[in-house]
Order: structure tokens, then C-alpha cells, then sequence
């Protein structure tokens, strides 16, 4: 508990550090949503029927940035001031940002998504370690991490609704400036917080790569961040199946269109909301492991459920389930990581948790989009949650029991 023993700390509703590291997060969240949208329009305007396949690729390079930087930068960082560093990425993001409006050609969209999202993978470990030292009451934290996965769960429901609308008015590609705008305006926020005093690492004789090692050997040594690793195994699947097969199953299996795919998509986001609303209050006085497990058994439920291809009612069902389940396992992960950390090491501790998590995305998206094309869908929900059944017992097997 190194990161929450400083000294006395402020409401958060007073904590103006805090209002604005959150503002920035939201904004940016929703700029970043408002883009992906676009995306998908701009694969579509180069491509046309291959814009899938221009997509798949982009995510993938999209998760191999987050694989492959976040612990690379995680073993440098600190040896920088947070707050310049955390402004120099939204800068240079809101600069690569608006080369895409120009983009003519599928590989320019591949390296511009690669070098965005490099830089996100630098900037959210950095933002995930600042957080406990600027609110260092575990309590606040807890409702912190809670208020964090919010604003994601937002995200999802306002970025559609707002793109829809601005196109009435603007063209996809000037979209792509009003992205810029919203990191821009992130690292406004930014210039004008006051970070507290954060320790640095002593100087270090070994170089990143040996730093790199020792944040990843760190971190999956630790039981109970193997065992968080582990669930988000589970998270992972039930997000892969929601992006990749939900379409396919509204359209296919339920004759729904556009607008029913949304619904569906906002009951994921609903369940996980009230999840991340409720938990601050259910984890007062209660032990960490049970809620990994609860969240973990709710997504094996619903795979169960949904292999035998249920109707409205039985999917919406399935639908809650998987919010309320990846909720869950996603929100506590800030506390479970500054609980296992000194605060010199917040960073490389955030960036492996995000390199390492980031991992099953890549591998269960693809996997997700495979059995469902190769095996149908119902075979593709058995696959799915076989592997998340291996994630509840590595749960059980590795998170310690008084925790």
C-alpha cells in the first residue's frame, strides 16, 4: 500500500488536480471514439468491400502497438517528469491526428494508427500511475477507478450518438480535426494541473532493457496481478465476441438492423456501468477475490447461454451479463496494481499490466472473428468460453485467498 500512504487528502470534489486529470481523460475518450467511427468510414471510402480487411489490420497493428510499447516506455519512463511527458504524447497524437483527413492510401491509414496508438500506449500507463498520487485515500481511489471505467462506458454510448450527428454537418474527414481538437484540449488540462511530488527510481546502472525485464518479471510474479492477468482473459473474451460477432448475431440470429446492433451494444455498456457505479460501496469491508470470481463466473454464464443462440430476451440477458462481468475484473485492476507497487514503480507496473492485458485482445480478436466464420456461432460462443472457463480457475488457483 506504498502509493496510498501519503499525506492527507482532499475531497475529491475539491481536488481540482483530480477534476482535471478526469476531464482530460473524458475528453480524449471521447475524441478517440468520435475517430474510431471515422475510421471505419475513411477503410470504407479508400476500400470499399475490402474495408474489413483494411480494418482487421488496423486493429491488429492498433493491439500490437499496446503489446509491444507499453512495457518499452514503462522501463524509461522514469527517468521523465510525468506531467511533461503526458503532454508532449497528447501533443504529438493531435499532430499525427491530422494527417488522416489526407490519408489516399490503405498503407498511410496502417502507419498512422501504429504511431497513434504507440503513443497511447505510452500515455495511459503514465496517467494510471499519476492517479493514486493524486488522490492518495484508498477510498477516493476505489471511487476513481470506478468514475475511469465510467467514462469508457460513456464513451461507448455518446461517441456514436455525436458522430451520427456531426455528420449531418461535417464530412467524416473534418471529423478527424475535431479529434485533434479534443487531445489538444487534453493537454491544456494538463498544462494547468499541479502534479503532487512523485518519487523517482534511484539511477539505475542496467539499461530498458533490463528495466523492460524487470517491470514484466515484476508484475507476473506478483500472485495476485497473475491472477488479474489471468482474468482479463475472461474480459477479453467477452469484449472480442461484443465488437466482432454482435453484428453477425443480430443480423443472422435475431433479424435486427443499425439500430438494434446499438441497443444491444448499449446494454453491455449499461451493465457495466451500474457495476462500476455499485462497486466502491460493495468492496467496503470485502475482499477483492470474490468480485474477480463473480465477474469471471457471469461471463461463463452468459457464453453458456448464448451457444444455444437465445432470442431478444435471452440475448439482452447475455449482453448484461457480459458487461456486469468484464466490469467486475476491469475496475479493480488500479487498486490490485498500486497495492503491489512501490510508487517509483507505478509506471513499469501500469505498462506491463497494459502490454500483458492488451495481449488477450489481440489473441481473441482474432480468434473471435475465426471459430465464428470457420464454426458458426454457437461454436464460436463454446470456444470462447472454454478459455474462460481456464480463466476462473487460474483465478482461484492464483489470487490469495485473504485478499
Amino acid at each position: 500500500m506504498a502509493l496510498l500512504s501519503q499525506t492527507e487528502s482532499i475531497p475529491m470534489a475539491k481536488n481540482a488536480t483530480y477534476i482535471k486529470l478526469l476531464s482530460a481523460q473524458v475528453v480524449s475518450l471521447i475524441g478517440t471514439g468520435i475517430s474510431t467511427l471515422t475510421l471505419a468510414l475513411l477503410a470504407w471510402d479508400i476500400a470499399g468491400d475490402d474495408a474489413s480487411a483494411v480494418l482487421g489490420i488496423a486493429f491488429a497493428l492498433k493491439m500490437i502497438a499496446y503489446v509491444g510499447v507499453a512495457p518499452v516506455f514503462g522501463a524509461i519512463a522514469h527517468k521523465l517528469p510525468r506531467k511533461p511527458a503526458m503532454i508532449t504524447l497528447d501533443l504529438v497524437r493531435a499532430g499525427l491526428i491530422l494527417f488522416l483527413p489526407f490519408v489516399t492510401e490503405t498503407w498511410q491509414i496502417y502507419v498512422l494508427v501504429f504511431c497513434i496508438n504507440a503513443c497511447s500506449a505510452g500515455f495511459t500507463p503514465l496517467y494510471q500511475a499519476t492517479l493514486p498520487a493524486v488522490l492518495p485515500d484508498e477510498n477516493q481511489y476505489v471511487k476513481a477507478l470506478s468514475f475511469s471505467r465510467l467514462a469508457y462506458d460513456l464513451e461507448q454510448l455518446i461517441s456514436p450518438l455525436l458522430t451520427a450527428s456531426l455528420l449531418v454537418v461535417l464530412g467524416f474527414r473534418q471529423l478527424f480535426i475535431l479529434n485533434a481538437f479534443t487531445f489538444l484540449l487534453s493537454a491544456i488540462l494538463l498544462m494547468v494541473c499541479v502534479f503532487p511530488i512523485i518519487k523517482t527510481a534511484p539511477p539505475c546502472e542496467s539499461g530498458p532493457l533490463h528495466q523492460l525485464k524487470h517491470g514484466l518479471q515484476s508484475y507476473l510474479s506478483t500472485p495476485r496481478l497473475k491472477a488479474l492477468w489471468i482474468g482479463y482473459l475472461a474480459a477479453s473474451t467477452a469484449s472480442a465476441m461484443v465488437i466482432v460477432n454482435t453484428v453477425v448475431y443480430v443480423n443472422q440470429i435475431l433479424g435486427g438492423g443499425e439500430q438494434a446492433t446499438a441497443l444491444v451494444m448499449a446494454v453491455v455498456g449499461f451493465g457495466s456501468m451500474v457495476v462500476a457505479l455499485k462497486l466502491p460501496s460493495w468492496l467496503e469491508g470485502r475482499k477483492l477475490r470474490g468480485f474477480m470470481l463473480l465477474g469471471s463466473a457471469m461471463i461463463v454464464c452468459a457464453f453458456l447461454i448464448a451457444t444455444q443462440l437465445p432470442g431478444w430476451h435471452g440475448f439482452i440477458g447475455v449482453c448484461l451479463l457480459f458487461g456486469a462481468g468484464m466490469s467486475l475484473i476491469q475496475t479493480p485492476a488500479g487498486l490490485l496494481i498500486t497495492r503491489s507497487c512501490q510508487e517509483e514503480d507505478a509506471t513499469a507496473f501500469f505498462a506491463a499490466h497494459f502490454s500483458l492485458t492488451h495481449l488477450w485482445w489481440l489473441f481473441t480478436y482474432l480468434l473471435a472473428g475465426w471459430s465464428a466464420v470457420m464454426l458458426g456461432l454457437s461454436a464460436a460462443y463454446w470456444v470462447m468460453g472454454v478459455l474462460c472457463v481456464g480463466s476462473l480457475v487460474g483465478i482461484y488457483r492464483w489470487f490469495p485467498l485473504n485478499e
